[in-house]
């Protein structure tokens, strides 16, 4: 299961999660994970976000507005039924607001690049096999042009070794 922020103005069009230039992007990622193509990736992987909405443009006119805590709540039982339903054994966050629902607090600097235990509350690092673990969770940074987080060569560096993570972890989570 892959878990982002919320459906973009394109998605409400083409009901089809990450199909703008943030999709495009996320399917370069996953591609060079271990994914074929982008159908392999859609076929293979539950899309989702924190919230079923798009939340509408920032008043600016910048971007898209971040959900707020009150709309990530609303939707809360809606994906805890997901995660529920799915049991997915593992989890990629893509995005602050995504990884904060899943793991709780934690800046994505020292998240992006490990693997979390996804049944532990405290969000434990897991290093190595994963074993027979139920669930772990691989965050990631958000694709969006809009995202400055890539510009600085130490975070690209992290997200380098997320999707090296990644490639084993696939074939683990559908054994």
């Amino acid at each position: 299961m892959l878990i982002g922020q919320a459906p973009g103005p394109v998605e409400q069009d083409v009901e089809r999660p990450f199909a703008g230039r943030a999709g495009r992007q996320l399917v370069r990622w996953m591609v060079r994970a271990g994914f074929r193509d982008e159908a392999d990736f859609r076929d293979r992987v539950y899309i989702t976000s924190t919230t079923t909405c798009f939340p509408g443009r920032r008043p600016d006119g910048s971007g898209d507005r971040r959900p707020t805590p009150a709309e990530v709540g609303l939707c809360a039982p809606w994906l805890d039924g997901a995660l529920e339903q799915l049991r997915p054994r593992l989890v990629i966050t893509v995005g602050g607001l995504a990884t904060s629902r899943v793991l709780g607090s934690g800046k994505l600097e020292a998240l992006v690049g490990h693997v979390f235990d996804g049944d532990d509350p405290h969000g434990v690092a897991v290093d190595g096999e994963p074993g027979e673990r139920a669930r772990l969770v691989l965050p990631l940074p958000h694709p969006s042009g809009q995202s400055r987080w890539l510009n600085d060569p130490a975070r690209t560096a992290l997200l380098d070794r997320a999707l090296e993570r990644l490639r084993p972890l696939l074939d683990w989570a559908q054994r």
